[in-house]
């Protein structure tokens, strides 16, 4: 996406700065990315919906331009819903449609949760249901294993045991794409981003949820490259028995983690094919 295309902004939410970038016109849509990310997780969903909608993706607490608190309990996840919820004041707006993918997506799914009057429709790539996550968590082996790397991140020093180059080529796949990175990550909080496993990943011995956590009241959207390593595709199942709406599950073959990179147009298409079709 043409970095020109793009205008810088902020929002607060109670004395913390929310750096987000916008573009196009029309229905807000909101892109919350995961770890180890930024805005520009989505350069390629926002340059494909950007003529039809008003695209905005913000940088979460910790992350590059966004504000870096230090504390564990400054991660918790209210805070991080309340973060997306003033973007959405700063756009001058009530409502949106939101998009998330890994953290992003565990946070979109507690936005629609918690705050289904400012939230149109919901669209999460690659993050099961927070009920469907712990379930895989109490009961299925391969998902606990795959979440060694959680529990890692929740210990007190883990953050001392990463750095912005390693972390940048997790998710760039090019030199252009890796400076990018580098150059965010190297502004970002290390300690900020453990401190949301620490405060709200699943700690052992792991529960299952089935209490106390509403259902979906909007339409949802759901992508998983089923090639993820770190979130196990069992989790998907009986999503659609804690969505109010409709729900379309998309499953891709082959692609992993990073499904809105790792096939890109599929994704996009796929997004504006399913907004057209609920105006």
């Amino acid at each position: 996406m043409a970095l020109e295309n793009i205008e810088h902004k902020f929002a607060d939410n109670d004395g913390v700065k929310i750096h987000y970038v916008t573009a196009g016109d029309g229905p807000l849509i909101v892109f919350v990315h995961g770890f180890p990310d930024f805005w520009y997780s989505w350069r390629h969903q926002m340059e494909g919906l950007k003529d039809d909608y008003r695209v905005v993706a913000l940088d979460t607490r910790g992350y590059n331009k966004s504000d870096k608190p230090e504390k564990q309990e400054d991660y918790d996840m209210s805070l991080l819903v309340g973060d997306v919820a003033a973007v959405i004041r700063a756009e001058n707006q009530e409502s949106a449609i939101i998009v998330g993918h890994d953290w992003g997506g565990l946070i979109s799914w507690q936005f629609a949760m918690t705050h289904p009057e400012m939230i149109s429709k919901l669209i999460i790539v690659n993050l099961p249901h927070p009920k469907g996550l712990s379930r895989e968590l109490a009961n299925n082996e391969e998902q606990q294993a795959n979440s060694q790397y959680a529990r890692n991140f929740q210990k007190p020093n883990s953050h001392e045991q990463l750095d912005a180059k390693r972390l940048a080529r997790i998710v760039a796949k090019d030199e252009e794409t890796e400076t990018r990175y580098l150059e965010a990550l190297g502004r970002s909080s290390l300690n900020g981003m453990m401190n949301y496993y620490r405060q709200n990943y699943p700690k052992a011995p792991y529960r299952e949820q089935t209490e106390g956590i509403p259902n979906v009241t909007v339409p949802v959207l759901q992508f998983h490259g089923l090639n993820d390593t770190a979130l196990h595709h069992h989790g998907l199942n009986e999503t659609w028995e804690w969505i109010d709406k409709d729900y379309t599950l998309v499953t891709i073959p082959g692609v992993g983690h990073w499904a809105h990179h790792e096939a890109a147009d599929l994704v996009t298409d796929t997004m504006k094919w399913w907004l057209a079709m609920r105006p």
